[in-house]
């Protein structure tokens, strides 16, 4: 049933003559994926196409590019939990609370047409081993919506919004159930997905490399941070975008180098420091301020180093560990009270960005990005 689902999509993603079948079929594929993608409709708002004012000759390295981290988690409510309990129950592991891991409340549309441009993915199968679905950690954020729902209801928007170019980092997440496994039938679904005739007329072919924004218009830039090791070599040889090895990339790096494209010597540049490795027991604003400067230092780096390549920041962090522990939201919003007097990351953000009008800052991703209401606002004029 979901081959010839997916093979009416094609047909519709190929531009061929509308039909009621394609037409039910690709509303069918949206209301799957709007647990995670939010309903499709048609909406549009004011920053939903601000690269319109982008001439065509702009390289993708010189733009800001604001995104967020763990994208999908804005559906990880307890309400939503408690509603997944049995089909969570499989996988034989104990969710953790919302508060500890959710990093969003705005659906992944609502992202969109707010301006925001680079999505943090994590995926892995359902309890059941046949779809590949979201989680965060061990949290289940949807039994419905599976990656290739909500991939679809990227290929609409770009349709609806056709100034515009996305960047998808897909990331494979272990540990979501007792007998995970990053397997070989896992790979194959997800390189099916990837390489279907949807995929090739939406997500940019070009490989270890991007190029400017009149290329990517409409389309999708991959960031692959996944390996399909358990695959023979040609199907990695297949797939288009930028490749980000897990094996090559720190954990918890504050100034992390990856090389994507040896034979021009293309590098990017990225903080991921999403735990600071302050003393346990410290205050949330000494974890705010540790990852504070972590974020600024490298944007700094990014106004100033490799103008032509590419800078990539993590504004997002927690501390779970920590006694007290630093939840995802305080760290971005601090925690409404006298110990974190300046709110969080986001807030200190608005200050520093307001100084960096003119510059290269290139993307960056945060947690609850639509707090402070002029954070994107101030990001985007840049």
């Amino acid at each position: 049933m979901w081959k010839s689902m997916l093979t009416v999509l094609a047909l519709c993603a190929s531009s061929l003559a509308s039909s009621p079948l394609a037409d039910f079929a690709l509303q069918k594929v949206l209301d799957d994926a709007s647990p995670i993608f939010g309903p499709y409709a048609g909406r549009s708002g004011n920053r939903s196409q601000w690269m319109k004012s982008y001439s065509d000759d702009t390289l993708l390295v010189h733009m800001n590019i604001p995104g967020t981290h763990d994208s999908a988690t804005w559906n990880y409510t307890q309400a939503s939990q408690d509603a997944m309990k049995g089909i969570t129950d499989l996988n034989q592991v104990v969710v953790p609370a919302p508060e500890t891991f959710r990093c969003q409340e705005l659906s992944l549309i609502n992202m969109l047409d707010m301006g925001i441009r680079a999505f943090d993915l994590r995926y892995a199968f359902d309890p059941t081993n046949t779809t590949l679905i979201f989680y965060h950690s061990k949290a289940l954020l949807s039994e419905k919506a599976s990656v290739s729902d909500v991939i679809f209801g990227f290929y609409q928007w770009l349709d609806d919004h056709p100034s515009e170019t996305v960047f998808l980092s897909l990331q494979y997440e272990s540990s979501t159930a007792l007998h995970a496994s990053n397997d070989a039938a896992l790979q194959m679904l997800l390189y099916n997905t990837l390489t279907s005739p949807a995929a090739r007329k939406y997500i940019i072919q070009t490989k270890d490399r991007l190029g400017s924004l009149g290329d990517a218009r409409g389309k999708i830039n991959l960031l692959r941070r996944f390996d399909l090791d358990k695959l023979p070599q040609s199907y990695t040889a297949a797939l288009p975008g930028l490749h980000f090895s897990p094996s090559l990339w720190t954990d918890n790096g504050q100034d992390i180098e990856l090389v994507y494209n040896a034979a021009d010597n293309l590098t990017a540049y990225i903080e991921d420091y999403y735990q600071p490795l302050t003393p346990m027991g410290s205050g949330a604003e000494e974890n705010v301020r540790w990852k504070y400067n972590a974020t600024v230092k490298h944007i700094n780096k990014a106004t100033k180093e490799h103008p032509d390549s590419l800078f990539w920041t993590f504004a997002s962090a927690t501390n779970t560990p920590n006694k007290p522990p630093v939840w995802p939201r305080i760290m971005a919003l601090g925690n409404g009270t006298e110990y974190t007097p300046d709110g969080g990351v986001n807030q200190l953000l608005v200050t520093f960005l307001k100084e960096q009008t003119g510059k290269r800052v290139g993307i960056v991703m945060f947690d609850f990005f639509d707090q402070p209401a002029e954070l994107i606002d101030i990001f985007l004029g840049l």
